[in-house]
């Protein structure tokens, strides 16, 4: 797996018509572009239909009945990392993430969950933080450094690019060698030995 790209599943959790998130993952696509191990599926959850109403089935394991649901879980299950791309909402994260989250279950195991956020003057951090606790009861792994945009749309041109490169950019970095690092020696270790709980 050393040499393999992995698939990373960004995941868009914002699904305002207003929303600013369109601005932060063109910019961020473009830092994974200039990268050769990492192959993005971005996953926007405002293009995504899941349930509200979920089936019970869908806590026993990847048994679901929604084919709405199964073709989440087919992007989520053959990822072999996570970014979830939030913004801050009212002091949390928005409830479209929270049921794309809720809606699969084994597909998250194991797997290594990165954040970027947006938002006033905490810069969605607090979302973060309540996302970190969320993701660890999915048994996965929350890296450490985040990218985070304080009044992000004061963050960026009007091209959409960071008014600050080099510090956008080093924390983008950061960010995916951290994720990068964990899904690997992850992957390595389910190969090894499927992860059960």
């Amino acid at each position: 797996m050393s040499n393999e790209r992995l698939r990373v599943a960004v995941i868009v959790g914002s699904t305002r018509a207003t929303r600013f998130a369109d601005t932060i993952v063109r910019w961020f696509n473009s830092q994974v572009e200039q990268r050769d191990d990492l192959t993005l599926d971005v996953i926007d959850l405002r293009d995504t239909p899941l349930p509200t109403v979920q089936q019970s089935e869908s806590m026993a394991g990847s048994n679901y009945v929604s084919p709405d649901v199964q073709r989440f879980a087919a992007r989520l299950g053959i990822a072999d990392a996570f970014l979830v791309v939030t913004p801050e909402y009212n002091h949390g994260y928005p409830a479209s993430l929270k049921l794309a989250i809720d809606s699969v279950h084994q597909e998250w195991k194991a797997k290594p969950v990165g954040f970027i956020s947006y938002g006033g003057s905490s810069g969605g951090l607090r979302a973060v933080e309540q996302l970190r606790t969320v993701f660890s009861e999915m048994h996965t792994v929350t890296v450490r450094d985040a990218v985070s945009f304080h009044f992000a749309r004061t963050q960026f041109d009007d091209n959409g690019e960071p008014r600050d490169p080099n510090r956008a950019n080093s924390a983008a970095k950061r960010l995916l060698d951290e994720l990068v690092w964990w899904a690997r020696i992850l992957h390595e270790a389910r190969t090894r030995a499927p992860y059960i709980w």
